[in-house]
This record gives C-alpha cells, structure tokens and sequence, in this order.
C-alpha cells in the first residue's frame, strides 16, 4: 500500500486557498486539513494509492524533468520512504520544480512523505530510466502497487 503525506506552511502572509490550491495541482488528496503546530499553520494533506500521484506523474513528464527527478527521488529513499521538497510558487501556477527543505523559496516547499513496500518501483512509475529524455518504459500501475 503507497500512503501519501503532503504539507505546506501557511506563512502569515500567504492565503490559505492558493497554498491549498499548490498542493491540489500536484497532488490528488483523499483527505486536506489545516493545522497549527505551536505558532506555525500548516496545510496537510494524505492519500493512498498511484491515483493520488498521478498529478505529480504527469507533470514530470510535461516538464521534462525525469531524469533530475529520478536523481533526487532515489537520494531521498529512507527505509520504505521518499522525503522531497518542490517549489511552492511554481506548484501554484501548475508547473513543477524541486526545492530544498528550507530556505531556497521565502515561502517554503510543499514536502512530500511517501510510504510505500518498494520505493524502487514507485520511482521506476513516477520517472523511470531514459534516453534521449525519452522514457525507456513505463510501467503499468498495478505492477506497482501489487509490490
């Protein structure tokens, strides 16, 4: 089972709707609420399943950037888990860039935490292998959640 986890800070002066509003256009949630953790607001989203990350897949593909994803989603694996940060501006206006954890944007990343039995093939689906920038394959969902 792939469990998702998508979070955000709300910064004092961002509106909660566009932080919300990144988060859905790279994300498919099950699940979004709003939280305070001491003085700071954060947006949470969750979600199972590839259906959740098919925003992210596509948006991979349509940015051409598969093969520094590839590179920055295996640097990210932690057991069973993918850690990584993308751009919470560019997010909002659709489009797709990663980010480090802090400092990189004023505004801070969208985190995603992604929890699944075979993080190799979730990366093998969401960008897998290329040439010429061309995927090598692609694989077909249920070969990766049966995983």
């Amino acid at each position: 089972m792939i469990k998702v986890i998508v979070r955000a800070e709300v910064r004092v002066t961002e509106d909660a709707g566009k932080v919300e509003k990144a988060i859905r256009n790279v994300f498919s949630p099950l699940h979004i609420s709003t939280i305070e953790e001491g003085d700071k607001r954060f947006i949470v989203a969750e979600g199972e399943g590839l259906s959740c990350l098919r925003n992210l897949h596509s948006l991979l593909r349509s940015e051409q950037i598969l093969d520094a994803a590839r590179n920055i989603f295996r640097k990210s694996i932690e057991g069973k888990t993918l850690k990584f940060h993308i751009n919470k501006q560019i997010a909002y206006i659709n489009r797709l860039s990663f980010s480090a954890p802090e400092n990189e944007s004023p505004l801070g990343p969208i985190t995603f935490i992604i929890t699944c039995s075979s993080p190799e093939k979730l990366i093998n689906w969401l960008a897998p292998p290329t040439s010429n920038g061309k995927p090598l394959y692609e694989l077909e969902e249920d070969d990766v959640e049966s995983a």
